[in-house]
C-alpha cells in the first residue's frame, strides 16, 4: 500500500496540464492585452496620419495671400475628405459636415465636425514647448503654420482594464492627435524689385475699379491695362503702383552700382521668401534706373554693363529713330562695344512707333490705363500689310502677346515706315535668348496694409509678407537716370492661385510637418 502511495506521489505524468491550467488565465490576459495594445497603436497611428494629411493639405495654401485662410479651410473640408471607422465611433467623416465654427475669443481657431484647427504665425523653437495663444496669427498674411487636432476617440478594450484600475466605469482608452504643418514659399533667380499691389483691396474697394489681382491676369480687358510704376521720394508713403528695391544677395556688394547690376543681369541669383522680404531703399536713381534699359539695347552708363550677361532682348522695338552716331538700323548710335545711350535716341518720330500707351488712364489716379491701346496703328506702322491673327480683331491682345508674336513669326527684323527694326543694335552685346529680357520679375506687396501695420517702406524694412511674385512686361524704356522717370509695364503673370503657371520654374514651394 505504501508502495502504491509513494509511486503516486512521485508520478509526474500530467503535471504540465496542471501548470497550464494554473497559468491559463494569465496567458489569456496577456494575449488580450497584447491585442488591445496593437489595436490602440494602430488606431493612434490612423488618427495621427489623418491629422497629418489634413495639416499638410491646409498648409499648402498658406502662401501669405489675403485669402489663405479661406483656401486652407476649403482644403481641409474638400481636398482629402473621407470616412473613417475609428474604434467605437462608428463611421465618421473627416473633417465632418456642417459649417465652420469660429472661436469667439481666438478668431484664428476654428472647428468643423471631428476636426479643430488654429492658424499660427509662429511655433516655439523647442518641440516640447506648448503652443499658446501667443502663437496664433492675427491675419492670413502673417500665417505660416496650422495646428490641426482630431476629436478624441475612445477604444473599448477586450482586456478588462477596470479590473486593474478599480474604476468600473473605465474600460477603454481615449486619445486624439495633433499635427502642426507649415508652408515655405519663395522664388529664386529673381530680380530685387518690389511693386506695391495695384489691385490691393482696402475696405472692399481699390483704385483699380474693384478688380482683384487674380482678375488682372485672367480677364483680357484688365490684363492689357498699362500700369505706370513710380518711385517715391525719401520718407514718402508708398501706395498702389509705386515700386522699390529689395535687398540683393549678400555677396554682390553695397551701393547703387551693385544693386543695378543685379537688376540688369540676365542671370539673377536672388532668392526671396513669400513669408518675408527686406527692402533696400536709398538707391533709387543713377545706374539703378539705367539697369532697366539694357534690355532695350540702351546703356547710359558706358561700359558699366558691358558683358554678355547684360545683353539686350531679342526684340527691342521701341519707336526710336536713328541718332547722331547711327548705325542704320533705326536704333540709335553707339561706339566701340557700347550700346547707344538714351540721349542718342529720338522717340516717337514720324514713321516709328513703339508699343502705345492706353487711350485713357481712368484708374489708380491716372497711372493705370483702360486697356484700350492703338494696336492697329502700331501694326500698320511697323508691319504694313503683314497679316496678324484674326482673333485680335475681336479680342484685343496684350502688348506682350504682340511682342511675342513678332518674335515667333520672324517680324523682328522688319523695318517700320521710319526705318526702325526690333533687332538690337550691332554695337551691343549679342541678345540674350535664354530668358525673356523684356520681362521684369518682382514681389508684389500690399503696401497700404503694411504701412498701416507700422512698417516703414521708405526705410530698410524686413520680414514683409509677399502677396504674390509676378512678372511684368516692360513696354518702353525708362527715361534717363536724371529725370526720375516711370516704368511702364503690363502685368503678365503671378504665382499661386489665379496664376497662369509661367513662373513655376522660379518657385520653391514646400509644405512640411513640424510636429
Amino acid at each position: 500500500m505504501l508502495r502504491i502511495v509513494r509511486a503516486f506521489w512521485h508520478d509526474q505524468r500530467g503535471l504540465a496540464l496542471i501548470l497550464f491550467s494554473v497559468t491559463l488565465p494569465a496567458i489569456i490576459g496577456f494575449s488580450l492585452l497584447a491585442i488591445d495594445m496593437s489595436r490602440i497603436n494602430n488606431l493612434h497611428n490612423d488618427i495621427q496620419k489623418g491629422t497629418d494629411a489634413l495639416a499638410l493639405a491646409a498648409a499648402a495654401e498658406l502662401n501669405g495671400r489675403t485669402d489663405a485662410w479661406t483656401r486652407a479651410e476649403n482644403a481641409l473640408g474638400n481636398l482629402i475628405s473621407n470616412t473613417t471607422t475609428f474604434s467605437d465611433g462608428g463611421i465618421v467623416a473627416l473633417p465632418g459636415s456642417g459649417t465652420t465654427t469660429v472661436d469667439a475669443t481666438y478668431p484664428a481657431c476654428r472647428s468643423r465636425g471631428q476636426i479643430s484647427w488654429c492658424f499660427l504665425a509662429s511655433i516655439p523653437a523647442n518641440d516640447s514647448a506648448l503652443i499658446t495663444s501667443a502663437n496664433y496669427a492675427a491675419s492670413a498674411s502673417v500665417t505660416r503654420f496650422i495646428m490641426v487636432a482630431a476629436q478624441p476617440e475612445t477604444l473599448t478594450t477586450i482586456f478588462p482594464i477596470s479590473f486593474i484600475s478599480g474604476n468600473t466605469a473605465a474600460n477603454g482608452f481615449t486619445f486624439g492627435a495633433v499635427s502642426v504643418a507649415g508652408f515655405t514659399s519663395g522664388v529664386c533667380n529673381y530680380t530685387p524689385v518690389f511693386m506695391c499691389n495695384p489691385y490691393e483691396m482696402v475696405n472692399g474697394t481699390n483704385s483699380a475699379g474693384g478688380v482683384t489681382l487674380e482678375q488682372a491676369v485672367t480677364d483680357p480687358a484688365v490684363h492689357r491695362r498699362l500700369i505706370e510704376l513710380r518711385l517715391v521720394g525719401n520718407n514718402a508713403a508708398y501706395g498702389p503702383g509705386n515700386f522699390g528695391f529689395l535687398q540683393p544677395p549678400d555677396d554682390v556688394g553695397n551701393g547703387a552700382q551693385a544693386l543695378a547690376q543685379t537688376i540688369a543681369t540676365s542671370t539673377p541669383r536672388g532668392c526671396y521668401s513669400a513669408q518675408g522680404v527686406s527692402t533696400k531703399t536709398g538707391q533709387n536713381n543713377g545706374p539703378v534706373q539705367d539697369a532697366f534699359n539694357v534690355r532695350f539695347g540702351i546703356n547710359a552708363s558706358g561700359n558699366a554693363f558691358n558683358s554678355p550677361e547684360y545683353g539686350p532682348a531679342s526684340n527691342v522695338r521701341k519707336g526710336a529713330s536713328t541718332g547722331g552716331n547711327g548705325n542704320g538700323n533705326g536704333n540709335g548710335g553707339g561706339n566701340g562695344n557700347q550700346c547707344p545711350s538714351y540721349n542718342q535716341l529720338t522717340f516717337n518720330a514720324t514713321g516709328n512707333m513703339g508699343l502705345p500707351r492706353d487711350a485713357t488712364t481712368p484708374y489708380m489716379s491716372g497711372r493705370m490705363g483702360d486697356g484700350n491701346w492703338n494696336m492697329s496703328g502700331y501694326w500698320s506702322t511697323n508691319f504694313g500689310s503683314t497679316s496678324y491673327p484674326s482673333s485680335w480683331d475681336t479680342t484685343k491682345p496684350t502688348r506682350y502677346q504682340v511682342y511675342k508674336y513678332e518674335i515667333a513669326n520672324n517680324l523682328v527684323g522688319q523695318a517700320s515706315t521710319g526705318g526702325e527694326v526690333g533687332t538690337p543694335p550691332s554695337a551691343c552685346q549679342p541678345p540674350v535668348t535664354s530668358v525673356d529680357r523684356r520681362l521684369l520679375y518682382g514681389a508684389i506687396l500690399n503696401c497700404n496694409a503694411l504701412q498701416a501695420a507700422g512698417n516703414n517702406l521708405s526705410g530698410n524694412s524686413t520680414n514683409l509678407p509677399v502677396e504674390a511674385f509676378a512678372s511684368f512686361f516692360m513696354t518702353e524704356p525708362v527715361p534717363g537716370a536724371s529725370s526720375g522717370g516711370s516704368v511702364f509695364v503690363e502685368l503678365v503673370d503671378i504665382t499661386g492661385r489665379g496664376g497662369q503657371s509661367t513662373l513655376d520654374n522660379f518657385l520653391r514651394d514646400e509644405a512640411q510637418l513640424y510636429r
